[in-house]
């Protein structure tokens, strides 16, 4: 494959076609600057480089058919500049695909692999299939997963696909459910958390999501009981209703039961006994999706966790 050197361009003005109206400023840049760091996307929204029918915009303007969007000289890669990935890391990827179609790429993303690049990291899932699939010149993420968190993770191959699946995931038209280990016996009677969560910033810049009853969104997550391990751990099912950050890691906390493994809003006492036992990830895995697709028909998926969490909840299952 040749490489040609990246370019950088001079100004340019982009009228938004009708497909691209309702899209967000900031991710449409995002998929039109491949390479270019998110942080610096956000620099020039920031400083008012970028224009919107010649006037300043914030990140979360939402762009109309006919609008003309002046964006900066920015360094951008060429098409056939391919992000420099493993193969290793390639190959695990493409093995997690779950289903692919025309249109739509579905995987059981492993845990540790972050769905984008950004934040100190240079690739990601969408970086990584960018790369599989040379051809497909319109993928995108449909939603996110945290990096920690496994499981099914959607990727449009078409634009038409993920307007469909984002109007899908405004309504109630997909059903997500996931499952997480827990600390200490859930109560039968917690069927639903119904908590506003808001975001706040740590010293370190660390974001976190907190139970904010004032000025958070509202946020509703269904729960339900898939086994118990005595007093000290449940595995559940969790189904969330809103799509907020760290939604169903803040409300299983707000319950009194924090999930295995993790380092934000979890108990370090209760993570390392499960560590002991083999379990040195966090236990949140989205193992169950159901999508309609454009053509009337219904998309039903689960993906299996991996062989730490099956292992580890074997050894708790172990008699004393």
């Amino acid at each position: 494959m040749t490489t040609t050197a990246p370019s950088t361009p001079g100004v340019q003005l982009l009228e938004v076609s009708p497909e691209y109206a309702g899209q967000r400023i900031d991710n449409f840049l995002l998929a039109r600057l491949k390479g270019v760091p998110k942080t610096l996307i956000y620099r020039i929204l920031r400083k008012g480089e970028v224009r919107v029918n010649k006037g300043r915009i914030k990140p979360e303007y939402k762009l109309q058919a006919g609008d003309i969007v002046r964006v900066p000289p920015v360094r951008v890669p060429e098409r056939d500049e391919p992000v420099p990935l493993a193969q290793g890391l390639l190959q695990r990827l493409e093995a997690s695909i779950v289903y692919e179609d025309k249109a739509l790429i579905v995987i059981n993303k492993p845990c540790g692999i972050a769905v984008h690049g950004g934040s100190g990291l240079t690739y990601g899932v969408i970086e990584a299939f960018r790369q599989l699939r040379p051809d497909c010149k319109e993928l995108e993420l449909v939603h996110r997963l945290d990096r920690d968190t496994s499981g099914l993770l959607m990727i449009a191959k078409k634009r038409s696909m993920l307007r469909h699946l984002h109007t899908a995931l405004r309504g109630d038209g997909v059903d997500k459910r996931y499952m997480a280990l827990v600390r200490g016996n859930w109560a039968a009677s917690i069927k639903q958390v119904r908590a506003s969560l808001g975001k706040s910033n740590l010293r370190s810049g660390e974001r976190m999501v907190e139970v904010d009853e004032e000025e958070g969104k509202e946020s509703v997550t269904v729960f339900k009981v898939l086994r118990r391990f005595g007093d000290f751990a449940t595995l559940i099912e969790a189904k969330p209703i809103t799509g907020r950050t760290h939604q169903i890691r803040v409300h299983t906390l707000h319950a009194g039961h924090c999930i295995a493994g993790d380092t934000k809003y979890g108990d370090d006492d209760f993570s390392k006994e499960i560590r002991d036992l083999g379990g040195k990830r966090l236990f949140l895995h989205a193992y169950m999706l159901t999508v309609p697709l454009p053509d009337g028909g219904e998309l039903k998926l689960q993906a299996p966790v991996d062989e730490m969490w099956a292992k580890t909840v074997e050894r708790l299952s172990a008699p004393l």
